[in-house]
Parts: C-alpha cells; sequence; structure tokens
C-alpha cells in the first residue's frame, strides 16, 4: 500500500465479470464514506479514451502487437498523470479495470512473445505497480460466450477467438505466481454476489 492512497486493479479474460466487480467494489467503499476513483484502461484520462477507441475497435489485424504496445503505453502514460497519481496523492481509493498486466498478456504473448518489449517501455515510461491486483479467474468459453452477448462495438479481442482466451487465462494465472506479492486470485465461475463478498473481503483488509 503506497503511502498516500490504495490503487487496485481487476483484471480478467474478457467476459470475466471485473469491470462489474469494480463497479460494486466502489459502490461499496463509497458508501462507508471513503473517496473513490474508479477508472479504466485503456481510458481514464480524455487522451487515453481516444486511444482506448484507436485499439479496441475494428478490424483484429488493424494493428501490429508492437503499435499496439506503444499505444497502450501511451494511453497509460496519460491516465497516470492526469488521473491516477493526483488521486492516490490526495489519499483516494483508485479502482482501475486492467492496468499493465493487461498489456503483459494482451500485447505480450498474444501474438509472440514481446513480454520483453513491454516491461522495458513500462520500466522506462510507466514505473508503478498496483498495490493489490484481484485476477477475477473464468473459464474461457463462458467468459467469451458472455463477452460477445454484449454485442458492443469493443470486440476486437474478442475476435481473435477462444484460442486467445485460454492463451490469456494461463498467462494470468502464471502473472499471479510472478507477483504473488500483490495478486489475488478469486473464482469467477459463481454468482455475482459471491464474488463481490470475497472481493469486499480482501480489499477491506487491505485497507486495514
Amino acid at each position: 500500500m503506497t503511502k498516500s492512497g490504495l490503487f487496485l486493479t481487476f483484471e480478467g479474460i474478457d467476459g470475466s465479470g471485473k469491470s462489474s466487480q469494480a463497479r460494486m467494489l466502489a459502490e461499496h467503499l463509497r458508501g462507508q464514506g471513503r473517496d473513490v476513483v474508479l477508472t479504466r484502461e485503456p481510458g481514464g484520462s480524455p487522451g487515453a479514451e481516444e486511444i482506448r477507441s484507436l485499439v479496441l475497435e475494428g478490424d483484429p489485424d488493424r494493428w501490429s502487437a508492437e503499435t499496439e504496445i506503444l499505444l497502450f503505453t501511451a494511453a497509460r502514460r496519460d491516465h497516470l498523470e492526469r488521473t491516477i497519481e493526483p488521486a492516490l496523492a490526495d489519499g483516494k481509493v483508485v479502482i482501475c479495470d486492467r492496468f499493465a498486466d493487461s498489456t503483459r498478456m494482451y500485447q505480450g504473448l498474444s501474438r509472440g512473445d514481446l513480454r520483453g518489449v513491454v516491461d522495458q517501455l513500462h520500466s522506462l515510461m510507466i514505473r508503478r505497480e498496483p498495490d493489490l491486483t484481484l485476477l477475477i479467474d473464468m473459464d474461457p468459453e463462458i467468459g467469451l460466450s458472455r463477452a460477445k452477448g454484449r454485442q458492443g462495438t469493443e470486440e476486437r479481442f474478442e475476435d481473435f477467438g477462444l484460442d486467445l482466451q485460454q492463451q490469456m487465462r494461463a498467462g494470468f494465472l502464471a502473472l499471479a505466481d510472478e507477483f504473488s506479492d500483490r495478486f489475488r486470485v478469486i473464482d469467477g465461475n459463481r454468482d455475482m454476489d459471491s464474488v463481490a463478498q470475497d472481493v469486499t473481503d480482501i480489499v477491506l483488509q487491505a485497507l486495514r
């Protein structure tokens, strides 16, 4: 935990329910009187939201993995400067739907072994990890059917198919082992309220 606020991230494959859990947690903490900033990646600042539409919409082959890494890093840097760091300096709880771990997975592993490039850019331009990361672990087949069922416009990564989601699930679990000091893995294959109870218990313990 930082000296000022708490920087908390949610990670997981598409359709894992992490966005809903992030919203529910923010509402719960606000109900306790805590000052909470709920944000997301890519996005979370005006400039980063513009980049979001570039990377999440359109044909799956719109960008190379290398170009994507640069776009996501640019969005993250702006988000960090304009939203995350000011909120933490004010002692707020920052809840972020995806952060650098998603780039380590989606761009670092999905189309070749580019994890080293992701880590180099992260250490050069971001230089911050979350205090706590909640990984909502989900069966990839269920997650993908949920994600496609939303019928939104931001489905570029879902359009890569089930193989990518299976690869991402294995990768996220490996990341949880690699960064075991900050990762907590929660079984997302349950009803929303049961998952939310586990999330709340973990976060309140961290805040204490």
